[in-house]
């Protein structure tokens, strides 16, 4: 188990900013706590930093933006503004800075969502879009531990606090719904909080907005607009259905998933889960998501999909056309486990199959390799799989 002392130490994170930097300004979104400020910090020491939850700070900017453009000097190459979306008016006046004076920009928030809707200015292709995801496993090294991981969830904060349900709580009071209210994406709290925690239960299953609605108690449209809320704050990613195989025609329909295997728990209002179990291998499943999300966000990979036949053959993952992934938190791997892979196989059309599960040995079933959750993510980060 990893030392707590580790929660005071700097883990070096896979996303560089200043190399993103060097190339163009930078809009970096992710969901609370995912470490952004303390990147900024530790990554950009010397540029300015105006963060705009800081009363002081906003209601400069706010009732004089051009102090922005008088207050920075001819050797500010780097500028961060960080939560952007509180005063988007200073958009136009970034794109300015960029164009007359070249500067570099990078502009943070949890969301894009008030931007894209309120018609700001996204600086068109004067900037790039990246997203900082919770710590990865590639991230953590050895300060990595599977069981804490999967109960804890990997927001920097919460993965080696000492009273994790208490801060995962109080994320989801805080962060999810009075956030939501104060920046208002929905007016109805109650009802969004009930979606919550029904979203959460169809967490790694494919979308159904009827059941969803009705279990809710909310209208389809409605739905589909809090679906949007949460993709647009990055608290839940739609997983594409892949459909280009031939022998077997395939379901179209996505899947959801949260962002993070703690929050999850915590809003399917489950106790710790334990080695065994089947919420341990729902969370493991949601953890290797994760995993996958985030180095196909790092590594500018578009295509992560997931395959179901109309017949009922499964495979959790599709990466990059390439790779065919089923997740099993299983110790012992058995024929039946292999189905979904084997029934894909017949496709030819990709080019690894594989099995990942907590087994030890890596060892090869019918052109199927079977091999332990490590060995596959160190494959992954070293990029054997695209």
């Amino acid at each position: 188990m990893p030392d707590k002392s580790a929660i005071k130490m700097y883990i070096k994170r896979i996303l560089d900013i200043e190399s993103l930097l060097q190339r163009k300004s930078c809009f970096l979104f992710g969901p609370r706590q995912t470490g952004k400020s303390f990147l900024i910090r530790h990554t950009l020491r010397s540029a300015p930093i105006y963060n705009l939850l800081d009363p002081d700070v906003f209601l400069k900017l706010s009732y004089s933006p051009g102090r922005l453009k008088e207050e920075l000097g001819p050797k500010d190459r780097f500028v961060v503004i960080d939560e952007i979306q509180k005063l988007p008016a200073l958009l136009d006046l970034v794109h300015l800075l960029i164009e007359e004076r070249g500067i570099r920009f990078l502009l943070t928030g949890s969301s894009a969502r008030k931007l894209r809707r309120g018609g700001f200015n996204l600086l068109g292709g004067r900037v790039i879009e990246k997203h900082l995801h919770p710590f990865s496993f590639i991230e953590l090294g050895r300060e990595f531990n599977l069981s804490r991981a999967l109960n804890n969830g990997l927001l920097p904060p919460i993965y080696l606090s000492d009273l994790p349900d208490e801060d995962l709580n109080a994320y989801v009071g805080t962060f999810l719904k009075e956030e939501i209210a104060a920046e208002g994406l929905t007016r109805n709290i109650p009802a969004f909080s009930r979606f919550l925690e029904v979203a959460a239960l169809c967490n790694g299953q494919i979308i159904n907005y009827a059941k969803i609605a009705n279990d809710a108690q909310v209208a389809r449209s409605t739905v589909q607009e809090y679906f949007g809320i949460l993709r647009d704050t990055l608290i839940a990613h739609e997983l594409p259905a892949w459909t280009r195989s031939r022998k077997r025609k395939a379901i179209g329909t996505a899947k959801i998933y949260l962002f993070d295997p703690g929050i999850t728990r915590i809003l399917q209002g489950r106790s710790q889960v334990n080695a065994g179990s089947p919420e341990y291998g729902h969370l493991f499943e949601t953890f290797i998501f994760h995993e996958l999300k985030t180095y196909c966000d790092y590594k500018g990979i578009d295509e992560l999909f997931y395959w179901r036949s109309q017949s009922g053959f499964e495979v959790d993952f599709i990466l990059a056309g390439k790779t065919a992934i089923e997740v099993k938190a299983s110790k012992t791997i058995g024929q039946h486990d292999l189905k979904g892979l084997k029934a894909l196989s017949d496709e030819r059309l990709l080019k690894n199959y594989l099995l990942v599960c907590t087994e030890k040995t890596t060892r090869a079933l019918e052109g199927i390799t079977v091999l332990h959750w490590e060995t596959f993510l160190n494959n992954l980060w070293n990029g054997k799989y695209i």
